[in-house]
């Protein structure tokens, strides 16, 4: 009897963790700030009951993971992470196609990602590139605040930028993108090595910058609009300004990896991403991206872009390996190399 008891108990733990394990999960590689990654994680979690085990790394970062994985994937799927890298996975076959069912209902800019991916990558949120500063900081050193990417070369800001390094931050390379949209390539790169000089680090994450800045750690940073937005809206005294010569709408893309195991899962994850519900936790994340769905509304203090100056990106260009791998080393060779 009791063989029999344990027996029927054993049986009855499989069957009670069985509906659990039938759910399935999902490995996520995330490049968003890892409090959105998280409130994500948990919200398909809650609408699929699948499990989600989450991975949150750069850009550059999941994306040099993805190569060395490629002949045997670890992930399911990578959300978030700047476009451009996006395309050089999908140029590389690392990702595969997904004709999301949200897709028609998506903004432009969301819809040219997968037109121009072949159907492997989608735009999830849209952000733009500008300056932020420490108003106090600032003030307490008697200095001006940036208006335009020149006047970041002023002498009396050395030491005082932050940027991210452009081979891990998808943050970074876009800034490089938009330079050379908005300068040419030379003289994008006669900036950039003039810029070093103010340039107190270059942190892996393009998330750094925006922290650091907020934070007190450095006057002035190179990143995201809406990432400062989001600093000032949590009370830290930060100020922002899009550049006079120009910026662009960058693109935070998505793509399923090719050869994942839990398929069913990406995809379906890939489809709940762009409702309007789930593009609606981007605010509960503390974030203030620009939603992908046009069903859904803006998070309350978005930068307002009316008056930017908004270049059209190059994504098709900068999206090649071969541009970005080209462009990279001659950043290495002739500014990161630098000393200061």
């Amino acid at each position: 009897m009791r063989r029999l008891a344990r027996a029927l108990a054993a049986l009855l733990l499989v069957l009670g963790a069985a509906p659990a394990a039938a759910q399935g999960i999902l490995n996520l590689y995330c490049s968003a700030p890892v409090e959105w990654c998280q409130v994500m994680a948990n919200g398909f979690q809650a609408a699929s009951g699948i499990h989600v085990a989450m991975t949150q790394k750069s850009t550059g970062e999941v994306l040099a993971q993805m190569r060395a994985e490629a002949a045997n994937p670890k992930g399911d799927l990578w959300w978030t992470g700047q476009a451009d890298a996006h395309l050089v996975a999908a140029e590389d076959g690392l990702t595969q196609e997904y004709r999301p069912a949200a897709l028609d209902d998506l903004e432009p800019w969301a819809r040219q990602q997968w037109t121009v991916s072949h159907g492997r990558a989608v735009g999830v949120a849209g952000l733009a590139v500008g300056i932020g500063f420490n108003t106090e900081i600032l003030a307490k050193r008697r200095l001006a605040a940036p208006r335009c990417w020149a006047d970041l070369l002023r002498p009396a800001y050395r030491d005082e930028i932050q940027m991210s390094n452009p081979n891990s931050s998808g943050t970074a390379y876009t800034v490089i993108g938009i330079l050379v949209q908005a300068m040419g390539e030379d003289g994008a790169f006669s900036y950039l090595q003039a810029l070093h000089a103010n340039v107190n680090s270059y942190p892996r994450s393009g998330v750094a910058p925006t922290r650091a800045v907020a934070r007190g750690e450095t006057g002035i940073s190179i990143g995201f609009l809406q990432g400062f937005a989001a600093e000032k809206q949590a009370g830290f005294p930060v100020e922002t300004v899009a550049p006079c010569e120009g910026t662009a709408l960058a693109v935070d893309s998505m793509s399923i990896v090719r050869g994942a195991r839990n398929i069913a899962a990406a995809r379906r994850f890939f489809d709940w991403a762009l409702s309007p519900e789930a593009q609606a936790l981007t605010a509960k994340a503390g974030q203030l991206h620009l939603p992908a769905n046009r069903k859904a509304p803006p998070p309350p203090g978005t930068p307002d872009l009316a008056t930017a100056k908004l270049l059209d990106y190059d994504f098709a260009r900068f999206g090649r390996g071969a541009e970005r791998a080209r462009l990279l080393a001659r950043w290495d060779a002739e500014v990161g190399s630098r000393p200061r």
